[in-house]
């Protein structure tokens, strides 16, 4: 945790609020012991950003009468309710649709690309 706080420049804290709910999904396991620490328990192409905001964040919907059709005694007329609810759906979607994996690989090309514009930048 310590290691993973300072190259992310995230308090230990904040980064315990988010392993904990990550962890009890099942998401990320820890190993105790010298070579221990915390790991994702499954391959990072399958997990989804959605998986990880929705154990963090709790359920997608942007308003409550569309996670609760009950909460709103006129939601069956209600057109924002209509907006909202498609517009959670695509939320949800796009964040389906992007793995951990993903992240890494973006990760990596534009580490590599800027690692390659600095080199030719030092050498100009």
């Amino acid at each position: 945790m310590k290691e993973i706080s300072k190259q992310q420049e995230i308090s230990q804290k904040y980064l315990w609020s988010l392993i904990t709910p990550l962890q009890k999904a099942g998401l990320v396991r820890a190993e105790r012991g010298a070579r221990g620490g915390y790991m994702l328990a499954r391959p990072a192409s399958k997990i989804t950003l959605r998986d990880i905001v929705v154990e963090v964040e709790g359920p997608l919907s942007i308003v409550e009468c569309v996670r609760t059709p009950s909460f709103c005694h006129r939601n069956a007329l209600c057109v924002a309710r209509d907006v909202w609810a498609d517009v959670s759906a695509k939320i949800e979607n796009a964040l389906k649709s992007i793995t951990l994996k993903d992240i890494v690989a973006s990760y990596r090309k534009k580490e590599s690309d800027f690692l390659k514009t600095r080199k030719q930048n030092v050498s100009k």
